[in-house]
């Protein structure tokens, strides 16, 4: 029987455990699994590769060669617990969009939101369509919480891709996520949602920043601990933002008298200029081929929940076609693309050692009732192979920042659903950030809460708070 059945902590530790000699026909799982562990040696090197490529794209003279584009989102203040009033967040990112309202005082958070759809018809219609929808859907909103007649500041979270200009000023680069809205791409977004609110007439709104979810996040960990420099989302996609000197940051042409910059890296695509192909296994580059996007977001196409699950089923596919599982007898479901969903991963795992439900009710679904019981823990150990180098590649990247930002003690605020619902990520994080940061740094995460909505107010809490301060 060809067995995977070694505790995942001995192979992981420092220096892997040694794979026993057998017969090249009788090769095992553990030694096919081999090219996803990651020594520390492996990570230090994705280490100080990401910090070569964020001084890259942090410098005006290489900044357009970056993989890492180190964007300036113009938010240079943090939340410091005196935000006080009502705050109103735009939270728009797909096929449903938010509205927020927000109340802070001393130590106190109140909010209320509201789910509105895009219909499809509007998802492709004009982008005066588009603005003039969520511009009746806040007025509906304000109108619903007595606040119709109230001229109120508001956040927007915009999370499509943005050349952000200015706190308040975003020009849509592309429409992604089904949307294809004319007279949007090149235009500033904040100004045709301003112009669609003048258009009604009747309500008043100030929108005091354009960020994105990243941002969001660590603005909403920052208000409860003040000691967040860093966010990091890992869900269907993964991104980080890290508070950097402000002397550091080239392409920022705005004032310099605030010591700090929220930097979005938009590290996704880190890997696209070769980076990682030293790590990049067979695996990676078939799902990368078969992407919408050939050759970009390589990172994140090695960690985020959009993938996990294709690269376990690929992984399966091979090793069932190699006798290795079920006894090489496959089915039409695993054989389809995409069809091994990344929720599957988490199920799995969450399930404690020799307890296979879970695992039967995912192989049932993909036709593979004849699965035996060595299948489920070969299976389950092909899982814990590809979380755990995802979580180890975010890590590397989170000890990155974290050494480069110099602060003692930091708190990184993370989402993101792959982190939010995996059994481990959390703990393999900890673990592996410990272990990649100098020894006199110290480190803790925070889950955020609502980083797309919370943290879009908290931009808008955070602006009108400065300019109170500056008058």
């Amino acid at each position: 029987m060809l067995i995977a059945t070694m505790g995942l902590r001995n192979l992981f530790s420092k220096t892997p455990a040694p794979v026993p000699l057998v017969p090249v026909e009788k090769v095992t799982i553990r030694e096919q699994c081999k090219d996803l562990i990651l020594s520390d040696e492996t990570l230090h090197q994705v280490r100080d590769k990401m910090l070569d490529a964020i001084k890259l794209g942090l410098a005006k003279s290489t900044n357009k060669d970056a993989s890492v584009k180190c964007f300036t989102t113009f938010v240079q203040d943090l939340p410091n617990g005196k935000e006080r009033g009502k705050f109103l967040a735009l939270d728009l990112g797909g096929t449903n969009f938010r509205v927020l309202v927000i109340y802070l005082d001393e130590n106190h958070f109140d909010m209320q939101s509201k789910i509105y759809a895009v219909p499809e018809n509007i998802m492709t219609g004009s982008g005066a369509q588009l603005f003039d929808h969520i511009a009746e859907c806040l007025a509906n909103f304000m109108s619903e919480n007595d606040m119709y007649n109230e001229k109120l500041p508001l956040g927007f979270t915009f999370s499509f891709p943005l050349q952000q200009v200015g706190l308040t000023k975003g020009i849509l680069k592309t429409w992604t996520k089904g949307f294809s809205c004319s007279g949007v791409v090149g235009q500033d977004v904040v100004r045709m949602l301003e112009d669609a609110i003048r258009r009604r007439g009747d309500i008043e709104i100030e929108v005091c920043g354009i960020l994105n979810d990243t941002t969001g996040t660590l603005m909403s960990c920052a208000w409860k601990n003040p000691n967040c420099h860093v966010g990091v989302i890992v869900g269907t996609g993964c991104n980080a933002c890290y508070t950097e000197r402000v002397e550091n940051v080239e392409m920022f042409d705005g004032d310099r008298s605030k010591p700090l910059m929220i930097i979005n890296l938009e590290w996704a695509a880190f890997g696209d200029h070769g980076e990682l192909d030293f790590i990049m296994t067979e695996y990676d580059k078939e799902v990368d081929r078969n992407s919408i996007n050939p050759g970009k977001q390589v990172f994140e196409k090695m960690i985020s929940g959009m993938y996990m699950g294709e690269i376990v089923r690929l992984i399966l596919i091979k090793f069932t076609k190699e006798k290795l599982l079920f006894d090489g007898k496959g089915s039409a479901p695993l054989s389809t693309i995409w069809r091994f969903k990344s929720k599957y991963v988490s199920e799995i795992e969450s399930e404690k050692a020799g307890i296979h439900t879970a695992c039967r009710t995912v192989l049932k679904k993909l036709e593979l009732d004849h699965a035996t019981e060595q299948d489920c823990i070969n299976v389950r150990y092909v899982c814990e192979c590809v979380s755990r180098r995802a979580a180890y590649l975010v890590s590397a990247g989170t000890a990155t920042l974290i050494n480069k930002m110099r602060i003692p003690s930091v708190t990184v605020g993370v989402d993101g659903s792959v982190y939010r619902f995996h059994p481990f990520f959390h703990d393999l994080m900890m673990e592996k950030i410990a272990q990649l940061i100098d020894k006199d740094l110290k480190c803790t995460l925070m889950l955020s809460e609502d980083g797309s909505g919370r943290g879009a107010a908290l931009v808008a809490a955070v602006a009108v708070r400065c300019r109170r301060e500056a008058a």
